[in-house]
């Protein structure tokens, strides 16, 4: 099985910072990747929509953080109309038949995996790749989902092989905790925000402007 290996990075990039780069770059060297796409939610309602900033600032700080690295940031979900990341990463896979995805995923979000819609399916669509999240290994290690999800761990060097491409797979990356977080940003510096201010830029994948809208996806 051949075509493109993508790393798909979901977030409310509120903001972006160097945390996110970090672990990127460290997934694309652990798994092989030949990039990683920072998929930017218009909105997560599992997260509060107070503080939460537009969706085109948000865009542009992670731009900002992306760039000269390989790394497309893309607000896709906007023009596949998706609210679910299920129905998100099955969009994905037609409409990008030729690559193949894996979904990365931080050890917080692991330990709430189970709230999401069709969780299950969302791991049987593609292998999923946890990284590690000071704080939170405990949390996910004692996880409805991680209960589940244990039995298809992989070694990261098995994606290396593409002709062995399979899902459910789980593997597990580790490397030095990176303490940097959205939150610890925007207490540090309430008006961030202001610095990544301007019109509406363009998505790097679909080559649309990035507007505002109504409503983003659901996890």
């Amino acid at each position: 099985m051949t075509g493109q290996l993508t790393g798909l990075l979901g977030g409310s990039f509120n903001p972006a910072h160097g945390g996110h780069r970090r672990i990127s770059l460290f997934a694309k060297e652990a798994l092989g990747l030949d990039e990683v796409w920072w998929l930017v939610s218009p909105g997560n309602p599992l997260k509060p929509a107070k503080g939460m900033a537009s969706l085109t600032v948000r865009y542009r700080s992670a731009l900002a953080l992306s760039r000269n690295a390989p790394i497309r940031v893309t607000a896709i979900e906007r023009e596949l109309g998706t609210r679910y990341s299920v129905d998100t990463l099955r969009a994905l896979k037609r409409r990008y038949p030729k690559r193949r995805f894996i979904w990365l995923m931080g050890a917080d979000n692991l330990s709430q995996f189970h709230r999401w819609k069709n969780w299950r399916q969302i791991a049987r669509e593609m292998p999923i790749a946890v990284i590690a999240r000071p704080g939170y290994d405990a949390d996910a290690l004692a996880s409805p989902a991680m209960a589940w999800l244990r039995r298809y761990r992989l070694a990261a060097s098995s994606l290396r092989n593409r002709g062995e491409w399979s899902a459910p797979a789980l593997i597990e990356l580790r490397f030095d905790p990176d303490p940097r977080s959205a939150t610890k940003v925007r207490k540090t510096d309430p008006h961030w925000a202001d610095r990544y201010a301007g019109p509406a830029p363009r998505d790097e994948v679909t080559h649309s402007l990035v507007h505002e809208m109504a409503r983003g996806r659901d996890a």
